[in-house]
């Protein structure tokens, strides 16, 4: 897919998923600002990338910094036309033990994070009637898990907030989908142990866990000219865990 010209601005691109998503806008030849809480982190993650890939420090579940930074990242791309909201964090207990904290920090990271981005999206995308919103949610808000409700809760949010926001911009040529991965391999899943990977690749029919490059492609795919009459749209990326 060619993506000369565009510009592609990726939360929580410095590793995983993200840093996927960000890497093959790039080499796509999007301008591409990935964007995390560790600046350091998000210019080591550039410097493994092919193209025009900006590090920024960007905290997403906090208003004052959505505030500062947003307008200096679409000013540094000279514009934007695809937002990735992929930022995202996990404090899995069960609820008996989650503390408040535990339940405030991944809905202010996950759910009002992906709220703040996409409003300050929409200021430039609503003046040049177009742009794409890809939000990153998870086979959890679809299914639940034992020891993830508070996650669980933050990406069924996410998929409620994406239908509702497709509706209300479809007629400036903006389109909101949703990306929900299932068991992707990431620093996050590599925490597991064999015994712990097999039994979740037990559960998944294709047998195996998925890659980041699987959810970067479809992440290009919904910004690309094949997507423009999808939105509102949830794709499960999964090997079908949650058919």
């Amino acid at each position: 897919m060619d993506f000369r010209d565009s510009k592609v601005l990726v939360t929580g691109g410095s590793r995983g998923i993200g840093e996927s998503i960000a890497a093959h806008f790039a080499s796509a030849g999007a301008r591409v600002a990935v964007a995390g809480r560790d600046l350091d982190r998000a210019e080591q993650a550039c410097a493994r990338m092919d193209g025009d890939a900006r590090p920024f420090s960007l905290d997403v579940g906090s208003p004052e910094s959505v505030e500062n930074s947003f307008g200096a990242i679409v000013d540094d791309l000279e514009g934007l036309d695809v937002l990735v909201n992929n930022a995202g964090i996990t404090r899995d207990k069960l609820v008996m033990a989650l503390r408040d904290e535990d339940w405030e920090d991944v809905i202010a990271t996950n759910l009002r994070g992906t709220f703040l981005c996409s409003r300050a999206a929409l200021r430039p995308m609503l003046r040049q009637r177009s742009g794409r919103i890809i939000n990153i949610t998870s086979v959890v808000g679809l299914t639940g898990n034992p020891g993830q409700g508070n996650y669980a809760a933050s990406k069924a949010g996410i998929i409620g907030f994406t239908k509702s926001l497709a509706q209300e911009v479809a007629s400036r040529s903006i389109t909101v989908n949703a990306i929900a991965p299932g068991m992707i391999v990431t620093e996050m899943t590599g925490v597991l142990d064999d015994e712990q990977k097999a039994a979740i690749k037990r559960k998944i029919p294709m047998g195996r866990m998925g890659d980041t490059a699987e959810v970067a492609q479809v992440a290009l795919f919904l910004a690309s000219p094949a997507a423009t009459y999808i939105t509102g749209e949830v794709i499960r990326v999964d090997g079908g865990l949650a058919c």
